[in-house]
């Protein structure tokens, strides 16, 4: 039996809930059926199938928000269905969250994978422009989630709220300035599945930077809930650094504006001290 090479550079990166791998694939001499992708749980040696590709790339999803770390190793199958020695092995973890890590500051919307505490949830979105004339300002405190926050933010690509750029405003109060860097988590429960685009990030009118945004399913403009089994939902999970230089004492204006592609759905906003 002639085997096929294994795989070489294999090497994983954690991101929030998601663990991807990547490696060097066989030379094209090799006719791959499909690389065998497996992983180990912590405390045990058994490596138990994960999943399939015919890609040299590989995303293990549904990890949580706690940072663990677990082992693979890939196997390269050939049109002949005959299997490669295994990998060399390679430990990598999902990140933790801030929403695990951190200590929340102020926030709007439960991370909890769900929607439907927000405005317009779960099907609303062409009252918007109705609803939201001006766009969202939202002071944490004072504002209420439910009729101050709305569960889409809209796009310029989307006609049903007026084919323009769109700007959501977070304020909140902070009684000093924070010795550490501060961090946002954005979550979403869905996206539109093609053109989700980016938003550009300030925070007291200085750019950050952009939040560029996953494809999603384009569900969650009609539906509030990715946690339910067989959901169609594909949530993300955005968490970025704000350098502490840029907050003052008394209140503080986190801004997104959208000026590309379409809508994203929220799961929670939230900004959040290091402890």
């Amino acid at each position: 039996m002639n085997r096929p090479p294994a795989i070489t550079q294999l090497r994983g990166t954690g991101d929030i809930g998601t663990l991807t791998l990547d490696w060097k694939p066989v030379s094209w001499a090799t006719v791959v059926d499909h690389y065998a992708v497996y992983v180990a749980e912590p405390g045990t040696t058994t490596y138990t199938l994960l999943g399939k590709t015919v890609y040299p790339h590989f995303v293990h999803r549904g990890l949580g928000f706690t940072g663990v770390t677990r082992s693979y190793r890939v196997v390269t199958v050939d049109a002949a269905g005959n299997r490669s020695p295994a990998s060399r092995s390679v430990a990598a973890a999902n990140k933790t969250s801030v929403t695990i890590s951190g200590q929340p500051i102020a926030r709007v919307g439960v991370y909890d994978g769900k929607g439907s505490e927000l405005a317009l949830s779960p099907k609303g979105y062409a009252e918007y422009p109705a609803r939201f004339p001006s766009d969202v300002d939202y002071t944490y405190g004072t504002s209420v989630p439910s009729a101050d926050w709305s569960y889409l933010f809209p796009g310029p690509a989307d006609k049903w709220a007026g084919t323009k750029n769109h700007t959501v405003t977070f304020r909140f109060d902070l009684s000093a300035v924070p010795e550490q860097d501060l961090d946002l988590a954005l979550w979403l429960i869905d996206s539109h599945a093609s053109i989700p685009g980016s938003a550009v990030l300030s925070v007291n009118s200085t750019e950050v930077g952009r939040l560029a945004f996953a494809n999603g399913a384009t569900k969650g403009s009609t539906i509030a809930d990715s946690t339910y089994p067989g959901s169609p939902l594909k949530p993300s999970y955005l968490e970025v650094s704000l350098p502490k230089a840029l907050f003052r004492t008394g209140q503080n204006a986190i801004t997104l504006v959208k000026d590309e592609g379409s809508w994203i759905a929220y799961d929670a906003f939230g900004v959040y001290a290091r402890k």
